[in-house]
């Protein structure tokens, strides 16, 4: 048997894979993005925007429930279970959507569509997680989330282009069944479980297990918290851009086709963005990324309040997008950053809970808004609410410290490399000159420390235990970073 390893170039070909479903997983949003608003007023007769916008707050609330459970249940059946069952539910949702006779079958397609999305984009985000380790999270959150969001991307755009040359129905959603073959025979024949990788992890993460996981991540604990009410912010204000702005741009007299290329232009932003975003994740402040990116959201809505033209709609939409790309991988990669790996997929599932909640509470809000007052009015409460999470965000959120390399590590005169890996990792290889104190050992030897040095803590592969080991350190005023890429990576010539 193989041994289990943890990283990306360790696991490239069933990470990739993972990649590729993800992109169906995102394809069956897509089908949904440009057109249904149009199908609800032309097709259905419904004209009041909270009627109109039904399907987004069933879709949101039934893909929050079930992003729980996927949680909750992943540890005991197993992701590639989990993720096989949100395929053979999603089966029978392109065919709904092409002969659906009236509105409660289109909201029934979105209570199976939620079911889908919660349980297979959860799967592939867990086990994505338990592949990389502690390194590269971020990048690895953004190549998931740029599988998925480019996805929805071109998918939104084929449904408009097939729509306005062949009609709303049902043509448009014959790429549905394309994706739901794929996405299940991928699932079934190419996913492996990860339940080992997490097994391997385990040996070394120091993360404290969390007190009480549901509400530690929903508010009490200040890095979790502040991530779930900024997720639940962000899904907010894509449920109304969603469902809202459709509908602004019918009333502007955009013709479906231009209608198509708008929403493609904010979810392809946020899809490609993340290739660069996740990476940036990994290397600059999660807290620095998550405030620039909920502040950049922020002022882009205020300002779609003032757009006319198409390419104001377009640029708009693509700063929008690169905004939301910012956030995305940065949530997932700060929970996983914040848990144990037994507390994470639970952590991960009750986000996720919060986060697409989201989108029924916005297309609720932003339908009564619109109702009652008009959609210009919806789009400035969205922005103003981003805003204060924004706030939140800079003052709640404490900041991980960044790592220190190599090269400027020997710019120090007084530094001192400290290991705080185990006795056993010792014993194989080690940085000279160093000293050694297990990270487990640390806060009862902390004494035998001179606070007149600056210590570089330094583990395997530079992550867990060496951030922890600098923030013990710094807890008790010592002058502390810790090392990138670990004793492996100083040691590699």
């Amino acid at each position: 048997m193989n041994e289990v390893k943890l990283g990306l170039k360790e696991n490239l070909k069933q990470f990739s894979i993972l990649v590729i479903v993800n992109a169906f997983v995102g394809g069956m949003v897509g089908l949904e993005r440009s057109i249904l608003p149009e199908i609800a007023g032309k097709e259905f007769g419904l004209v009041v925007k909270t009627a109109i916008l039904s399907f987004i707050i069933v879709f949101g609330i039934t893909k929050a429930i079930t992003n729980y459970y996927t949680g909750a249940l992943a540890n005991k059946y197993g992701r590639k279970n989990l993720l096989i069952l949100g395929w053979i539910i999603g089966i029978p949702i392109p065919f709904i959507l092409m002969y659906a006779p009236s509105w409660n079958w289109i909201i029934f397609a979105n209570v199976l569509l939620g079911i889908n999305q919660g349980l297979a984009w959860s799967s592939t985000v867990v086990m994505k997680i338990d592949l990389v380790g502690e390194k590269d999270r971020g990048f690895a959150m953004g190549l998931n989330e740029f599988a998925g969001y480019l996805s929805v991307a071109i998918v939104a755009f084929l449904t408009g282009w097939i729509a306005s040359n062949y009609g709303l129905r049902p043509y448009p959603f014959y790429i549905g069944i394309v994706l739901v073959i794929l996405g299940l025979i991928f699932s079934i024949f190419f996913i492996k479980d990860t339940k080992l990788h997490v097994a391997k992890e385990l040996k070394s993460n120091t993360t404290p297990l969390l007190k009480n996981i549901f509400w530690d991540t929903t508010w009490k604990n200040k890095n979790l918290g502040s991530v779930s009410q900024a997720g639940l912010i962000n899904n907010l204000n894509d449920g109304m851009v969603w469902g809202i702005f459709p509908l602004l741009l019918i009333s502007k007299n955009f013709t479906i086709e231009q209608i198509g290329l708008i929403t493609a232009v904010y979810p392809a932003v946020w899809g490609i963005g993340q290739l660069f975003t996740g990476k940036m994740a990994d290397k600059y402040q999660k807290k620095e990324m998550l405030f620039w990116g909920m502040l950049l959201q922020a002022i882009t809505l205020l300002l779609f309040v003032f757009a006319q033209e198409l390419y104001q709609y377009i640029t708009l939409a693509a700063i929008l997008g690169w905004g939301t790309a910012m956030v995305y991988p940065t949530f997932l990669a700060t929970i996983a950053e914040n848990t144990n790996p037994i507390d994470r997929a639970k952590s991960i599932g009750i986000f996720r809970l919060w986060r697409d909640l989201g989108y029924a509470i916005g297309a609720i809000l932003t339908g009564l808004i619109a109702d009652f007052y008009n959609i210009n009015s919806s789009i400035i409460f969205i922005g103003l609410l981003t805003l204060i999470s924004a706030v939140i965000i800079k003052y709640r959120m404490r900041s991980k410290m960044n790592c220190i390399s190599k090269s400027d590590v020997l710019k120090y005169k007084n530094f001192i490399i400290l290991d705080v890996r185990t006795n056993e990792e010792r014993e194989i290889k080690y940085i000279p000159n160093s000293i050694h104190i297990p990270i487990n050992e640390l806060e009862n030897r902390i004494n035998e420390l001179s606070n007149k040095n600056f210590y570089i803590t330094a583990c395997g592969k530079g992550g867990g235990r060496s951030i922890l080991g600098a923030e013990i350190l710094r807890k008790s005023n010592f002058e502390a970073s810790w090392l990138c890429n670990g004793t492996i990576g100083w040691l590699e010539k």
